[in-house]
Formats: C-alpha cells, sequence, structure tokens
C-alpha cells in the first residue's frame, strides 16, 4: 500500500524505473537538435521530480523486502510447528530438507534483489548512454555551424576592408584629378601656340 493506493511491486518498479528520457526514443526524431531539445525538456522534469521518486522507490522496495521476510518467516514457524508433531524420521528428514530450501530461498530473494537494483542501473546507464550521444551529436553540430559561421564572417570582413581600401583609393585619385588639370590639354594649347607664332614667320 502506498499513499492508501494498493499497487503490485512489479508494476510499481516498472513505473518507477521507466524515466521520462525514455517515452520518446531518439531514433524517431528528425535532427539532433529536436532529440536535443526532447531530452533536455526530460532531464528537467526528472530533476523536478528525482526526489520524490527516489523516496516512493525506496519505501516501496522496502514493503517489499518486508513483505517477502514476513513470508519466510511464517513458513519457518510452520515447518518448526510440523517438526514438533511429527515423530517419524522420514518425516523430520523432509522437514530438514524443506527448512534448507526455505533458507536457500532467502538467499536467493536478497541475491535477487541486488541483481535487480544493478540491472536497473544498467538500463539507466544505457538510456543515459543514448542520451550523452545525442547531446555530443547536437554539440559537434553547433561547432561546425560556428566554424561556417566564423568563415564566412572573416570573409565578410576581408571584403569589407578590400572594399574600403578601393573606395579610398578612387577618392585620392578623383581628387587628384580635379587638383590638377589633365596633361592633354596643356600639351593641346602649347601646339597650339607654336602654331599661331611659326605660321606668320613662314609667310613673311
Amino acid at each position: 500500500t502506498l499513499g492508501g493506493l494498493s499497487v503490485p511491486w512489479g508494476q510499481l518498479h516498472v513505473a518507477l524505473v521507466a524515466s521520462p528520457l525514455s517515452p520518446c526514443p531518439t531514433s524517431d526524431l528528425s535532427t539532433p537538435q529536436a532529440a536535443f531539445a526532447h531530452l533536455a525538456l526530460a532531464f528537467r522534469c526528472d530533476t523536478f521530480t528525482l526526489q520524490q521518486r527516489v523516496q516512493v522507490e525506496k519505501r516501496a522496495r522496502d514493503a517489499a523486502e518486508e513483505n517477502i521476510q514476513e513470508e519466510l518467516g511464517q513458513c519457518r514457524a510452520a515447518l518448526e510447528r510440523l517438526g514438533q508433531s511429527c515423530t517419524n524420521a522420514g518425516c523430520k528428514e523432509t522437514l530438514e530438507e524443506l527448512q534448507h530450501n526455505l533458507a536457500v530461498l532467502s538467499a536467493a530473494v536478497e541475491r535477487a534483489t541486488g541483481a535487480a537494483e544493478k540491472l536497473g542501473a544498467v538500463h539507466q546507464e544505457a538510456r543515459m548512454s543514448r542520451a550523452a550521444e545525442v547531446m555530443v551529436q547536437h554539440v559537434e553540430n553547433l561547432k561546425r555551424h560556428h566554424m561556417r559561421e566564423h568563415a564566412e564572417l572573416e570573409e565578410m570582413k576581408r571584403l569589407i576592408q578590400q572594399n574600403s581600401r578601393n573606395r579610398q583609393l578612387a577618392e585620392t585619385q578623383e581628387a587628384a584629378s580635379q587638383r590638377s588639370p589633365p596633361a592633354p590639354l596643356l600639351q593641346g594649347s602649347a601646339r597650339r601656340r607654336v602654331s599661331i607664332a611659326v605660321i606668320p614667320k613662314q609667310l613673311l
């Protein structure tokens, strides 16, 4: 019984071990960004309910172990009562075998409990491994995107600087051309003056 509700141990264990990381497999998500967003939301949900789920899981495990030990204790008590009323040698031998089997069963239950905890830890590690793989892939995509944008930014800076130098050179040349008259005009005027001076002498 947990919180006034009777929940079977197996169903409760399955419900609690199932993490929010598992409902939507990462292979069903189209892009690493979508998978990363899903995992981030799942981790936030896990963090929000982690302490509560730990307490519920611990109480359920303790209750299951107490129930098992209580059942084993009742079996031992029944065998002891049966042994007191049994006088036949064959019956006593059978009771001893049952007591031995009961001790073996108790040890096996303890080993099964420890193995179940280890199995749950391994399952959680597998889910975390898939989540970490998705996160690493997302980070690699971010790195490539950053490198591409950095290269584009450097190329844009180079083009801007080149255009700025070209514009400054063009402005300098234009200013120089405005300060001094063109050379061909000076030569043309000189030729006209010379021709004007020479022609009258030839005519004379």
